[in-house]
């Protein structure tokens, strides 16, 4: 190979090998930081009874609700729910769903932000 062709491609050529191997890098780190967290739902659904609806089931005992459960403690209309997964910060979540760490822990005043449990579901809405 000629010296002059040689030279060019060690120029060009180790600089692209060195990107390459930071890139797979990055992406190896941080794939491990996420924990796949990006591969899975972490907002759980949750239905949620009135006042009504629980009045008029205890009353008359012929209330069905198909698909969803009975719960005779009342929830707010419209909360979201976050399961934490391994990792996860009150910052994060926050960011996550467009709140702040203050916001979340007054909606979860039982939650120490130090020592979140993955597992543990916080209403994030």
């Amino acid at each position: 190979m000629d010296p002059v062709r040689r030279r060019e491609l060690t120029r060009f050529g180790a600089p692209v090998a060195f990107l390459a191997a930071v890139t797979v890098a990055v992406l190896l780190v941080k794939a491990g930081l996420n924990h796949g967290s990006g591969t899975h739902t972490d907002t759980v659904g949750l239905p949620t009874t009135t006042a009504a609806a629980t009045t008029q089931a205890t009353t008359t005992n012929k209330l069905v609700l198909t698909g969803t459960q009975t719960s005779t403690a009342t929830t707010a209309p419209g909360a979201q729910y976050y399961v934490i997964q391994s990792g996860d910060t009150l910052g994060a979540i926050a960011a996550k769903y467009n709140t702040t760490v203050d916001q979340l822990l007054t909606l979860n005043p039982s939650v120490d932000p130090n020592a979140l449990q993955p597992g543990v579901r916080i209403r994030v809405g």
